[in-house]
């Protein structure tokens, strides 16, 4: 299985409002990066954004080793809360309904067919992948934002 390398972020200028993903994946030598952006979203949606729309563009099965700043992502994927909630038709163990269930359920299908793993680095701590995908996420939110403004 090939192995693939992907970076992700997510950005909000404000939460909610005007945000912004980017991802960098790297395979052997080869680098892509990816970005996009909503008019009204939050900062959660957009990190999973950025996962999903990385392992959407694999064009076969592979092994995603994934590192992001986001221990929302994360920890539900560590922890295995993700998988709890889907059980339970995504209540939480305090009882109240998961946030962003349509974005959860994508990326647990891409889950499916990719092997996933997941660590969590510091944001903004110097990583130059992570400052990367920080600044396509944060282009596109700015970009978004000037265009609503006009």
């Amino acid at each position: 299985m090939k192995i693939v390398k992907i970076y992700t972020d997510g950005s909000c200028l404000q939460n909610p409002g005007p945000g912004g993903w980017g991802a960098v994946l790297i395979y052997n030598d080869k680098i892509k990066e990816l970005s996009g952006g909503e008019a009204d979203t939050t900062n959660n949606r957009m990190e999973l954004t950025s996962v999903i729309k990385a392992l959407s563009c694999l064009k076969f099965p592979c092994r995603a080793e994934i590192t992001t700043d986001s221990k929302y992502v994360c920890d539900a994927f560590n922890k295995k809360w993700v998988y709890s909630w889907e059980r339970n038709n995504w209540k939480k163990s305090d009882g109240k309904m998961a946030l962003n269930i349509d974005l959860w359920t994508e990326l647990l299908e891409l889950s499916r067919i990719h092997e996933c793993s997941f660590e969590w680095i510091k944001g903004h701590a110097g990583h130059l992948y992570n400052e990367r995908c920080d600044t396509l996420a944060r282009s596109e939110a700015k970009k978004i934002k000037s265009q609503i403004l006009k």
